[in-house]
């Protein structure tokens, strides 16, 4: 979760991934309702800590994954869920605001020094493929600068409606009701807190904060309308995916996090997500399902299988989008991901990472800092890639 929830929200889900690599052409989605998956299918619980992430190219024989959490080593995931500063900011100062003198201990600002490789996983996520083809600057100070970003209650939300629904399927079917999913929201809010102590800031009354534990039960309640869940019992749930392409040097990892894998008694696959924001315009369905062809790619690169179906829940204005994979679509992301792998790399090499700015960028919160916007960002370290084993 990052600004770009709240960006999506305020646009409508419209929000386009421009970038240096055009979006494949998508044929229109399937108008077909999402098929019920037989509540025969095991339910499994949340993840335990001592799992095992997905081997690439093995079939997952066991229960969910586990996803990112604290303290996990950044080289698995390819990203900190958690970027932290290398030095502490000032209390007065904006984390976000990049090239404030002394800020990473130098005169400049700089976070480092930049003869000083930094050294990165070559691993990429959907998000972070996303924020590259949106604006490489922002992949930069996210992914190699680390740069920490103020919370926004928007993408709070967005975290704490997924844990709710999460847990929702803890409990047994016929008892996932509006009501008892309602009474997760206090306890998830707590437990979000404990993990995340800044994000009280974000609001500054007990009022303001009754306010949006009401959106984020509003959301809740606008699941039911979609989906029954009690007919239903995922087979991974919050699921860390890992799965590596290429050859050779040019190998690298795709990796991300599934909100649901659903399996039929027939062994066909459903992939859900669930949005907080509202659904798109369709010219603008193509960011939302490159995301979820990442997933079926890594999904059938693991398994061996195209997944039947991609659904995407958008409970912000009470809609689903299907999509039908099939293989074809699935090398034609590839050779996209590669491509986008390909120009992180190169821009690397380079040392050059542009900013591309467009609406979006009102959501951005290094606006305050970029050359497009009459900032200044410090200068790009250098960046080695460690290869993949």
């Amino acid at each position: 979760m990052d600004g770009t929830v709240a960006a999506d929200e305020a646009l409508g889900g419209a929000a386009a991934v421009d970038g240096l690599v055009s979006d494949v052409a998508l044929p229109p989605p399937a108008a077909i309702e999402p098929a019920a998956v037989s509540p025969e299918t095991p339910a499994v619980g949340e993840p335990r800590p001592d799992q095992k992430p997905a081997v690439t190219g093995e079939y997952p024989e066991s229960a969910a994954l586990v996803g990112p959490r604290p303290g996990s080593d950044p080289a698995v995931t390819g990203e900190n869920p958690v970027p932290t500063p290398l030095v502490e900011p000032r209390a007065d100062s904006n984390p976000a605001i990049i090239g404030e003198p002394g800020y990473g201990g130098t005169e400049s600002g700089a976070l480092f020094d930049v003869d000083m490789p930094v050294r990165l996983p070559s691993a990429i996520s959907p998000s972070r493929a996303g924020d590259f083809m949106q604006c490489p600057l922002l992949y930069r100070l996210r992914v190699v600068d680390k740069i920490p970003e103020p919370p926004n209650a928007a993408a709070a939300r967005g975290t704490l409606v997924h844990a709710v629904l999460d847990r929702l399927f803890d409990l047994p079917a016929g008892g996932r009701t509006p009501d008892e999913a309602a009474a997760l929201l206090q306890p998830e809010w707590d437990r979000l807190l404990a993990k995340t102590p800044e994000l009280a800031e974000l609001f500054a009354s007990p009022e303001e904060l009754a306010e949006w534990l009401a959106s984020a039960k509003s959301l809740v309640g606008t699941y039911f309308t979609l989906e029954d869940p009690n007919r239903l019992e995922p087979a991974e749930r919050e699921w860390f995916v890992r799965t590596v392409v290429g050859d050779g040097e040019d190998r690298f990892v795709l990796h991300g996090i599934v909100d649901r894998l659903d399996v039929a008694p027939n062994g066909l696959l459903r992939v859900v997500d669930y949005k907080t924001g509202k659904a798109p315009p369709a010219a603008y369905e193509a960011k939302n399902l490159f995301q979820m062809k990442f997933y079926a790619l890594v999904l059938w690169k693991l398994r061996g299988v195209v997944p039947k179906r991609l659904q995407l829940i958008f409970l912000g204005s009470g809609e689903v989008l299907t999509y039908d994979p099939e293989e074809r679509d699935l090398r034609s992301v590839e050779r996209k991901i590669t491509a986008v792998w390909a120009a992180i790399r190169a821009a690397a090499e380079r040392r050059e990472w542009p900013p591309s700015p467009s609406r979006l960028c009102d959501w951005c919160s290094f606006k305050d800092g970029c050359p497009a916007h009459g900032g200044e960002v410090p200068p790009a370290p250098i960046v080695e890639f460690t290869p993949v084993a």
